[in-house]
């Protein structure tokens, strides 16, 4: 059961499968918007094992998951309310998280400091956190030109001793992708 969220921009299965996404693993889709772009393709990836959540600030955005997650039979998808740019307010159990997606929301973030040390919170030890971006060039779908954030400005954003970049990739004509790997390093 394949459900299509209408964006070709990022196949959320390649990159899910080049992150190594697999049966039985936590993912956190941290302002996963109304779509579930990649919700509904980890869930389908981790199983009946595994849990998604589904983090946004906007519940109507979480009330369209909910729905459809029910009306698609994905028992394994739990919307969660929460502004994880403030630190623990995302009512996930720390260190249980496999994976966090990050997906277009860096260049968006007020509060970068406070969102890195969240996903810090919940990942576990060695857990990936995916950081994927708008390229900082002009194309005709997308944000404007000066409000997308550089490969570079993206690493500088992201430079904590909570993670550790561990690599790179294009995932899409128009996107960037940052790996990161949560280490041993406590939240101050």
């Amino acid at each position: 059961m394949f459900h299509h969220s209408g964006n070709d921009l990022i196949n959320p299965f390649k990159l899910l499968e080049r992150v190594g996404a697999k049966e039985g693993d936590t993912v956190a889709d941290m302002g996963c918007g109304a779509l579930g772009h990649f919700v509904f393709p980890a869930a389908q990836l981790v199983g009946h094992l595994g849990k998604v959540y589904a983090v946004d600030v906007q519940r109507d955005a979480l009330d369209r998951i909910e729905r459809l997650a029910r009306d698609l039979q994905y028992w394994n998808i739990e919307p969660v309310w929460s502004d994880f740019e403030v630190y623990n307010a995302t009512h996930i159990e720390p260190e249980t998280v496999d994976l966090l997606l990050f997906v277009n929301n860096l260049y968006l973030c007020q509060n970068r400091e406070s969102a890195i040390q969240e996903m810090a919170r919940l990942a576990k030890e060695g857990a990936l956190l995916v950081v994927v971006e708008w390229k900082a060039e002009k194309s005709p779908v997308g944000p404007p030109e000066d409000r997308r954030i550089s490969k570079q400005d993206a690493k500088k954003a992201m430079q904590t001793t909570l993670f550790k970049l561990d690599d790179e990739f294009d995932a899409g004509p128009d996107h960037y992708a940052l790996i990161y790997k949560r280490t041993k390093d406590i939240i101050q």
